[in-house]
């Protein structure tokens, strides 16, 4: 069982939509009792970071999430809002984030022939696999995916990232560490291509 943590900011439909089509079991959630049951876990979001932390802050999801994710290793998928509250903080807000990842949230800053890069980033863009990983080991060379943003991944330990997207210059996409994964696109909006990668996940271990 898939659940997909309702915390009020996130495309809850679509994703549960995308999951059913490939099979997989879900529940929409904010209760903990849900969260606790769970083989796998997706935060998803669509808003500002600090509504994002107020939120989960708000339900009481913090405790279980951190439980869940850091002491029992559960897998889990961060979409978006989701990946970025995953970082330790961001520069669209001044709350902390979850910290299960040594990486911070940070705006699009283009400069010299990119000034005129529009922002948010929108639209299809690919992604190049940095490092083998369960989730993209049989992707297709032109993966693409759906994006729509305006802050994007800073990961300080290299080894943590999986995907890099080129928007006026090269950025994290996607990071893995363990049992945490998180994508700045939207796989759930990604045809294809997202279902692939919702199939991986549904089907990834920690241990693998």
């Amino acid at each position: 069982m898939i659940c997909i943590v309702n915390y009020g900011m996130g495309n809850l439909g679509a994703i549960q939509n995308m999951l059913r089509k490939i099979g997989a079991e879900s529940v929409v959630s904010s209760n903990g009792d849900d969260i606790e049951k769970a083989d796998m876990i997706i935060l998803p979001g669509v808003g500002a970071f600090d509504n994002g932390m107020k939120n989960l802050e708000r339900l009481n999801l913090l405790d279980i999430l951190n439980a869940k994710v850091i002491i029992k290793k559960t897998p889990v998928l961060g979409i978006c809002l989701g990946a970025q509250l995953i970082t330790k903080r961001s520069e669209e807000g001044s709350l902390p984030g979850l910290g299960w990842l040594d990486a911070e949230t940070i705006r699009f800053n283009f400069l010299g022939d990119h000034v005129n890069h529009k922002i948010p980033h929108m639209g299809w863009n690919t992604v190049t696999v940095q490092k083998a990983s369960h989730i993209f080991n049989t992707m297709d060379e032109e993966s693409r995916f759906y994006f729509v943003h305006s802050f994007h991944l800073a990961c300080n330990n290299p080894k943590d990232i999986l995907t890099t997207t080129t928007y006026g210059y090269e950025f994290v996409s996607s990071f893995q560490k363990g049992n945490i994964i998180g994508v700045q696109f939207h796989p759930e909006k990604s045809h294809k291509f997202g279902m692939k990668l919702l199939t991986k996940f549904a089907g990834f271990s920690h241990n693998a």
